[in-house]
């Protein structure tokens, strides 16, 4: 690796640096045989959690399960880079052209309102340690990064950014927050705040607990019917199924194609000096992101370290991916990279770990919570990154659709949004690898030329991938 190296007791994979971060919690049983509930819920990350917080909240009586594979966290909910951001997850016209642009701009609002919700809880509940609602940034470090988010927060300005929610800054004032080589400018927004994920997901999973409601671990679902979820450890009777596994969706029976997980790369520093903070401005506890394709996202850790992550390897053929997290040498190589394209003055820095994981994305882009009443199953995801929050707000709006209310939440537009499937192998892995070799294409030349429009490549592929508009 050029410039930035790996400590001597470099890690890879392991969950995550969160997780090998923070103490094992007591391993929880599996499921003792077959039972019945209510509500029997698939998955113990931030949808499933969330749901049985909000369920055993609003009706104590009511038993609920979560059927868990391996920990509770151990996905994307303990892997993600610990942004809280209210950025919508899915894309604004699909919901508009299905139920117009109020309906759509009113999910907007849901979750700018989710992003203080989520907090809430977390300080009643005692595990805000290392939230830090200090908002997001953007930077532009081209000039056709530079021309397309001002284009981009000009589309966000009439979907519900309106105000003081979006803030452009100048050269100068962005290097007043940080200091990124060759930035051009950038834009601010408070809808965002910093966690620690293993640390919020634990506690989260114990206020759950504290409630009442039962998290079996190391138990496999492997198929849902019907009021059924079929396990290795026996069947799960139930009036309510929530199937909540994002990109591990494709672990059931007939789901394969339903959604496709997309692996997501971070690496982490070693803690870095006064010194090394100082020469990049990064004080407070602001998220970072760029304009590229080929998207960057970082936060400055509560313990002093830069976490910074990107997509690394997309997509493995048929969907595989390592439950581990072990994370590519050249994707570990291409983050260190990107660590010093940034930030130059850390050239003495050192890596201490990496890992990867995956996110759940529909075929639209788009995420939706699906409700089979006749079935009594329900299925929510599908936050195309955007999970931290998504989370919060599908729960609650699962919440309401299991209890029977009509409520606002039951009637935005991602209620009983339905997409067809990806298609099938070689497709799937042709498109996708296709598609971000293009994405990464078209910031090489984007940088290289200095023209201030979009490169063609990357307007092809968003066309292709259905993300054009």
């Amino acid at each position: 690796m050029t410039g930035i190296t790996l400590s001597t007791g470099f890690s890879n994979g392991h969950v995550s640096y969160w997780v090998a971060s923070e103490p094992t919690p007591p391993e929880r049983a599996p499921l003792p045989g077959p039972i019945e509930v209510d509500v029997a819920i698939i998955g113990a990350g931030l949808t499933g959690l969330w749901t049985a917080y909000y369920l055993k909240e609003a009706n104590p009586d009511l038993e609920v399960a979560l059927i868990e594979r391996e920990f509770a966290g151990f996905g994307a909910s303990g892997r993600n880079g610990g942004w809280m951001s209210a950025k919508p997850a899915g894309m604004f016209r699909r919901y508009a052209k299905g139920h117009g642009a109020d309906a759509a701009i009113a999910l907007q609002n849901e979750m700018f309102g989710a992003v203080d919700e989520s907090i809430r809880v977390a300080r009643a509940e005692g595990f805000d340690e290392d939230i830090a609602h200090d908002g997001l940034l953007h930077v532009a470090t081209n000039r056709a990064q530079l021309h397309r988010m001002r284009g981009y927060l000009a589309a966000l300005r009439q979907q519900g950014w309106g105000g003081d929610h979006l803030v452009e800054l100048s050269p100068a004032e962005f290097a007043e927050r940080i200091r990124i080589d060759n930035a051009l400018g950038g834009y601010w927004t408070r809808h965002c705040a910093r966690v620690h994920p293993a640390k919020y997901v634990y506690g989260l999973a114990a206020a759950v607990e504290r409630r009442g409601a039962v998290i079996y671990e190391r138990t496999t679902a492997t198929a849902v019917g019907p009021h059924l979820v079929r396990t290795d450890r026996g069947d799960v009777r139930a009036r309510h199924v929530v199937q909540a596994l994002e990109g591990y969706t494709v672990s059931l029976s007939g789901q394969a194609r339903r959604m496709l997980p997309m692996n997501s790369s971070m690496v982490v520093t070693e803690p870095l000096t006064d010194d090394q903070f100082d020469s990049i401005g990064w004080k407070g506890g602001e998220l970072l992101g760029d304009v590229a394709h080929s998207f960057t996202y970082a936060q400055r850790t509560a313990d002093g370290r830069i976490a910074l992550g990107g997509r690394g390897v997309p997509y493995n053929f048929r969907s595989s991916f390592d439950q581990d997290g072990r994370t590519a040498e050249k994707a570990v190589a291409q983050l260190g990279a990107r660590v010093l394209e940034l930030f130059p003055g850390l050239a003495g820095a050192r890596l201490q770990h990496s890992w990867s994981g995956v996110l759940g994305v529909p075929r639209d882009w788009s995420a939706a919570v699906n409700h089979d009443r006749q079935s009594g199953v329900i299925v929510a995801g599908g936050y195309v990154g955007h999970g931290l929050t998504g989370t919060n707000l599908a729960a609650r709006t699962v919440r309401d659709l299991i209890l029977g209310e009509t409520t606002e939440l039951t009637r935005l537009p991602w209620v009983d949004h339905h997409t067809r499937n990806w298609e099938l192998e070689p497709l799937r892995w042709i498109g996708a690898t296709a598609l971000y070799a293009a994405y990464r294409y078209a910031d090489r030349r984007e940088y290289a030329s200095g023209s201030p429009r979009t490169h063609p490549a990357a307007r092809f592929a968003d066309w292709v991938s259905g993300r054009a508009g």
